[in-house]
């Protein structure tokens, strides 16, 4: 059983920047790749990032040269820090795992944390 807890997000101004967490608790070795999800007013759910299991990342391309993922395992953490944010970055950000027996196990999720950038 794995878990996902995530923390940071809040209100900041355009050009602005925050840092997410994400702190994984269970069976963290099973778990293939981590990453951010965000899902806007009225839109799907989009992927942002994905960190994977020996280190290669990701981006959706809208976050390319201002959004970092990074891990630390020592801490079970994932990290997403959002630079140079826009007004179309306001979203709840989810964190997201891929288990190793996926699609035979869900994705696992996070509850969410509420970013919004004001212009």
């Amino acid at each position: 059983q794995v878990t996902l807890v995530e923390s940071g997000g809040g209100l900041v101004q355009t050009g602005g920047s925050l840092r997410l967490s994400c702190v994984v608790s269970g069976s963290i070795n099973s778990i293939l790749r981590l990453g951010w999800f965000r899902q806007a007013p009225g839109k799907q759910r989009e992927w942002v990032a994905w960190i994977h299991r020996g280190g290669a990342m990701d981006y959706v391309d809208s976050v390319k040269g201002r959004f970092t993922i990074s891990r630390d395992n020592a801490k079970s953490t994932v990290f997403l820090q959002m630079n140079n944010l826009k007004p179309e970055d306001t979203a709840v950000y989810y964190c997201s795992g891929r288990p190793e027996r996926w699609p035979i196990e869900s994705d696992y999720w996070g509850q969410g944390t509420q970013v919004i950038v004001s212009s």
